[in-house]
């Protein structure tokens, strides 16, 4: 188990940008949350610091606590390979797939409290009877009962879910659920992901967030975003503008590294371009998007460009090597004419805050952003591309159905028709004044609902009662 550094970040942005309601609001209750703890610490435990939803929004947002007062850590556990092979199939099974299809049962069960066995010594060493810990996710929640045991408040969330329970995401549950005791309050994304049978403990709904001042949302000028993208590879374009950046700790940096391509040959500067960020996981159907641009989207100069981070990068995900694998030989399979329309990139994820820098530059050079997942614990590269004003055709499952109403901030479709969404795609192409009006619709949606400021309110409301 390691210790995540913790960068204290500002809050004074969000003055003129979200509504000064809710700047208040959260700074009041910070105050109260500051003066409940009372030199006791909260603390956030996942399994990863870099990949994934959950690290970039804890990296992003425990900044602003740090700077009001409140004495804020987070935590990593480790496991072995096996470990996240079971953690893996918990996640494929609480979206209702099946995953590698293998089981949950006594041996697994075994492996999973061997590895919270192996952190719980480390955490208990550092949390302190008093203290509120936040736990994220399946693959800490073992640590739970033991967190509980040594006088902490322990409140367990949940961030994926599946629309509809089926006996495979039960199957999940059944095996989570003992270590749910002793937590003061559970919370989950949206409704529909609140597990059957949780008789009276408490929960509650906290919809996640983006940070809209870190370095994958600020703005970027059209000549820094293409130099940015000339430095990684990603996009031919002209030597105009610097790659630079301002780190969090102030000082000027560049991108300098390039990301991984499989491609005939670079996007030309100025083409149509679709995007799909994510991690290389078949929940997120890469293959399907393939088939869906090259198949139903008949706009000839039109590139697609699917990017994530290397597979060796997200510690917790073993599965990505082999979705990479499907993806590339899906693109290999393609006719010569399309295929050299269709790019994949493996961004660099060394330095964090470069990668959110080449992101950032990439959403914005997208004319239309895609998310075309077959299930959707909330979708934070949605709302990062609806922040950026991005004309966005994503499926119309789990959290995203909260964020887009289908033609009013994007399109949504069927995440199993790959002519609805090949169709959507060129519709939104071919017309820039409706993907613009779009666009608009989805940044108010963002500034409203789902910036910092609202999300570490909801928490810190909790927080307080919880601390009680």
């Amino acid at each position: 188990m390691h210790d995540v550094p913790i960068v204290p970040r500002a809050h004074d942005g969000f003055h003129g940008v979200v509504d000064e309601a809710d700047v208040e609001r959260f700074l009041e209750l910070a105050r109260r949350v500051r003066a409940r703890l009372q030199g006791h610490t909260l603390w956030h435990v996942n399994s990863t610091a870099v990949g994934g939803g959950v690290a970039e929004l804890l990296g992003s947002c425990l900044g602003y606590l740090a700077t009001e007062g409140i004495d804020v850590r987070w935590l990593v556990m480790e496991g072995d390979p096996g470990f996240f092979d079971i953690t893996k199939r918990i996640h494929n099974r609480l979206h209702d797939d099946f995953g590698d299809g293998g089981p949950l049962d006594t041996l697994e069960r075994d492996h999973y409290e061997r590895v919270m066995v192996a952190n719980v010594d480390e955490a208990k060493a550092r949390i302190s009877a008093g203290d509120v810990v936040i736990v994220h996710d399946p693959q800490p929640l073992g640590l739970v009962p033991d967190l509980v045991g040594a006088g902490a408040a322990v409140i367990w969330t949940c961030h994926i879910g599946v629309d509809v329970a089926s006996d495979i995401t039960r199957s999940a549950w059944d095996f989570l659920r003992i270590y749910l005791d002793g937590a003061r309050a559970l919370t989950f994304t949206r409704q529909a992901y609140v597990w059957e049978g949780l008789g009276d403990r408490h929960v509650e709904l906290i919809p996640p967030c983006i940070d809209t001042f870190s370095l994958k949302n600020v703005d970027l000028e059209p000549e820094r975003r293409e130099a940015v993208l000339r430095a990684t590879g990603l996009v031919g374009t002209a030597p105009d503008g610097v790659p630079s950046f301002i780190r969090g700790d102030g000082n000027e940096a560049k991108v300098t590294r390039r990301a991984m391509l499989d491609e005939d040959a670079q996007v030309p500067e100025g083409a149509p371009l679709v995007v799909q960020v994510s991690r290389w996981d078949a929940l997120k159907d890469p293959v399907g998007v393939i088939r869906g641009f090259a198949d139903h989207t008949d706009v000839e100069d039109a590139h697609l460009l699917l990017a994530g981070p290397a597979p060796s990068a997200v510690a917790d995900d073993p599965e990505a090597l082999q979705v990479l694998d499907d993806v590339e030989r899906a693109r290999e399979r393609l006719h010569p004419g399309v295929r050299e329309r269709v790019h994949l990139a493996n961004l660099p994820t060394d330095d964090v805050e470069e990668n959110a820098v080449i992101v950032n530059a990439l959403q914005r050079r997208a004319d239309v952003v895609v998310q075309k997942s077959l299930a959707e614990g909330f979708g934070l590269t949605v709302t990062e591309a609806m922040w950026k004003r991005r004309p966005i055709v994503a499926s119309g499952v789990g959290g995203i159905q909260d964020q887009i109403t289908d033609g009013e901030q994007g399109r949504l479709v069927d995440p199993r028709d790959l002519m609805a969404f090949g169709n959507a795609v060129e519709e939104l192409l071919a017309d820039p004044g409706r993907a613009t009006l779009l666009g608009e619709a989805a940044r108010e949606r963002v500034r409203t609902r789902y910036t910092a400021v609202h999300y570490l309110a909801n928490y810190l409301d909790l927080i307080e009662r919880v601390a009680r």
